[in-house]
């Protein structure tokens, strides 16, 4: 008998429903998945009356009701505490790198907005949007060097939640493909091949045609 469920959005939009769906996924976390479609104009109404904020993710587990995704995050790294890094030092960091993703790179999510069914090449490529790729890929790199040499993704070899808060990122670089250096394709493309994140982009992918968001799917 599964111990919750998790409320989702369209997973080929839904950038903070990916990053709540891969934490509760990496917990392990028993619980059902409701996808509850986006309607326009929003807010979609159905999300608005379940979720206390209006929004998805939105997480019911055991009688604790958990919503925003870096929320989630922590609340899954209390079932297993290997989400965030062992080493104290490196957990701050990883706590403070996906404080960052969830509260900054506006530019970026205006400009370049996730769509995983869609090929934007070379498009979104507004000045304030490529200030936040300079941001993210000196970031990426900062952490890399520090605490993520013995594997493919931020903290090395283990795929944690700081990878999970910047997987959506991921997603839009590989949509829009901004300029990136050759450090910053190649953890894209680590973090495209987790099971995890395969898995997320499989059930985007069979999606009715009925959910998608026509606001969504043209760019200039």
């Amino acid at each position: 008998m599964p111990e919750g469920t998790l409320y989702i959005g369209n997973r080929r939009y839904s950038s903070w429903s990916m990053r709540g769906w891969l934490a509760v996924r990496l917990a392990a976390l028993d619980v059902d998945e409701v996808v509850i479609p986006f309607s326009r104009p929003g807010p979609t109404p159905a999300i608005a009356r379940l979720s206390p904020n209006g929004l998805v993710p939105y997480l019911e587990h055991r009688g604790a009701r958990v919503w925003e995704s870096l929320s989630l995050c922590d609340y899954c790294a209390e079932q297993n505490p290997t989400l965030w890094p062992e080493d104290r030092a490196g957990r701050a960091h990883a706590r403070s790198i996906a404080a960052e993703m969830h509260a900054g790179f506006r530019e970026l999510r205006v400009a370049m907005w996730m769509n995983l069914g869609r090929d934007f090449s070379g498009l979104g490529r507004t000045p304030g949007a490529l200030v936040d790729v300079a941001r993210i890929e000196a970031l990426w790199a900062d952490t890399r060097a520090r605490f993520g040499t013995g594997g493919p993704f931020l903290f090395g070899a283990a795929f944690n939640a700081a990878d999970a808060m910047f997987a959506p990122v991921v997603s839009r670089f590989l949509t829009w493909r901004p300029e990136l250096n050759a450090a910053t394709i190649a953890y894209c493309q680590a973090v495209r091949a987790h099971p995890l994140v395969s898995a997320w982009y499989t059930a985007a992918a069979r999606e009715p045609a009925g959910w998608l968001v026509a606001d969504y799917e043209t760019a200039t």
